[in-house]
């Protein structure tokens, strides 16, 4: 099969491009590199850097595709309540044009990175399909949008769509911006660097950490599993874990005491997170494999930012 993932240079598409590679498909990638790192690619994977709202290059990128991966997004929460308006020029707009593109090229299945912020606060756990949204940041508002957008324009279309809700996926060489980076490779960062681990609201909040591995393995089987049209799909560990407990848990893995610094709670945040993954057993043959601290220890010793720290302190 030949595949098209938009994004795919950054931290979950280089992944799925390896691994789509191994498994003998074509792949071809494009991203506009605000986030991505085309290096990180395999060398078998074609890149062309873009836009997803440009339309004629998407065009010629999708001539003789299967399936595309969609991927592409801005998706920092904190980011988001500051710039709104980019979030729905990219999330959404982008959504769009990459559906307008399939359409008039003629692929016929998509396959939606979408998120489970779109919960937001839920008095039931663990987080199920069922659940009316409740979307707290307009990052989580952008992918409910884009959910709508690709069922029903798949619909009309005749495009078959399958929208996979990631929780907090994780794992060696994520991105680590100055501004709003993600937590776990922050935590291990700053207990690395003997830093303090800030904690908003004592690190009481929960959250679904789903290793990047785990994650890929349900992005490939949504490409090729029957009965998926229209459908949405959570993809995490199901396991809930607060991030107190990851702070220790950090500790634990490199080997140091951390020291945990409270502040106060963190606008666009959810209380609790844990995924229901019983559609994803059924639906896509999906259970994840790694968990936290063996996703922990294989992002210290493979991730050379963090294998160089360690070799400082040793």
């Amino acid at each position: 099969m030949q595949f098209l993932i938009t994004g795919g240079a950054g931290f979950l598409g280089h992944a799925l491009a390896r691994r789509l590679l191994e498994y003998g498909h074509g792949v071809r990638v494009v991203d506009d590199l605000s986030a991505g790192d085309p290096g990180r690619l395999p060398e078998d994977a074609v890149f062309a850097r873009g836009d997803v709202n440009d339309v004629p290059r998407l065009w010629t990128l999708l001539q003789g595709v299967d399936c595309v991966y969609h991927l592409a997004a801005r998706v920092s929460v904190p980011e988001s309540v500051r710039y709104p308006r980019e979030y729905n020029t990219v999330n959404v707009g982008g959504t769009v044009s990459v559906l307008e593109a399939m359409r008039d090229v003629g692929v016929k299945r998509l396959v939606f990175a979408s998120s489970g912020a779109i919960y937001g606060n839920q008095a039931h756990q663990p987080l199920y399909e069922a659940l009316p949204p409740d979307p707290l940041s307009p990052y989580a508002v952008s992918k409910l949008a884009a959910e709508h957008y690709i069922h029903t324009v798949g619909r009309l279309w005749q495009v078959e769509t399958v929208s996979l809700r990631v929780f907090n996926a994780y794992g060696p060489f994520q991105q680590l911006p100055n501004a709003h980076p993600p937590v776990i490779p922050q935590f291990i960062w700053q207990a690395l660097g003997g830093g303090s681990l800030v904690l908003h609201n004592n690190g009481a909040q929960t959250r679904d950490f789903v290793y990047l591995d785990d994650v890929v393995d349900a992005l490939v089987a949504a490409a090729t599993a029957p009965d998926v049209d229209r459908r949405i799909i959570n993809v995490g560990s199901g396991v809930e874990t607060s991030i107190r407990e990851l702070a220790l848990a950090v500790g634990e893995v490199i080997g140091r005491d951390v020291h945990l610094l409270n502040v106060g709670a963190e606008s666009g945040g959810v209380s609790r997170m844990c995924a229901d993954l019983t559609l994803a057993r059924s639906l896509l043959g999906y259970t994840p494999k790694v968990f936290l601290r063996e996703g922990l220890q294989r992002m210290v010793a493979q991730d050379v930012r963090f294998a160089r720290l360690v070799e400082q302190a040793e």
